[in-house]
C-alpha cells in the first residue's frame, strides 16, 4: 500500500489542474488531475502536500484544508490511500514547465468535463461543494471503475 496527496489549488474560481502527459509509462497518460505524488519514507500528509505542490507547480500553500481520504484497489496498480487537500491561498509564481505534465487554470464549472478517471469525480464533486471528511474507496479493474464505496478498505 502506498500513500499520496491530491492536491486541488483554487484561484479566481477556477482549479490548477495537470494533464498528464509527459512521462513514460505514466497510469495517468491523458487524464486531468490535480498535483501531488507519492510519500517519501518519514513523511506526512501535509508535509507530502506541501513538497509536492511545490515541486510541481512552484507554488507554495499558505491556507489549505484535508478535505479527505480516499483508497484506491486495482487488479493492476499497488492499492494507494490518497489524501485529498484543497488550497485556497498560496505565495510564488506557478511554474512555466512541469516535468509531469501541462498545468492550466480551469474554470470549476469545466472541470467535471475534463478526461479524467471517473474514480476522481466521486471525491471531487463534493470536495467541490465543501464536504471536508469525503472518505471513500474507488475499485477499479484494469482502467474500468468497478465500484465505489463509503469508507476506506479494510
Amino acid at each position: 500500500m502506498i500513500n499520496t496527496t491530491l492536491v486541488y489549488i483554487e484561484k479566481d474560481g477556477s482549479l490548477l489542474m495537470l494533464c498528464r502527459n509527459k512521462k513514460k509509462n505514466d497510469l495517468n497518460e491523458g487524464k486531468w488531475v490535480g498535483v501531488g505524488g507519492k510519500f517519501e519514507p518519514g513523511e506526512t500528509a501535509k508535509q507530502c502536500m506541501l513538497r509536492e505542490t511545490f515541486e510541481e507547480t512552484g507554488l507554495t500553500p499558505t491556507e489549505y484544508e484535508l478535505c479527505g481520504v480516499i483508497g484506491f484497489v486495482s487488479d493492476r496498480w499497488e492499492d494507494e490511500t490518497m489524501y485529498l487537500y484543497r488550497v485556497s491561498s498560496f505565495e510564488g509564481e506557478l511554474r512555466e514547465d512541469c516535468s509531469e505534465g501541462v498545468l492550466e487554470w480551469v474554470p470549476k464549472e469545466r472541470v467535471m468535463d475534463l478526461p479524467m478517471w471517473e474514480g476522481d469525480r466521486y471525491f471531487l464533486e463534493p470536495m467541490l461543494r465543501g464536504e471536508k471528511d469525503v472518505r471513500l474507496t474507488v475499485v477499479y479493474e484494469g482502467d474500468r471503475l468497478a465500484e465505489v464505496r463509503e469508507g476506506l478498505p479494510e
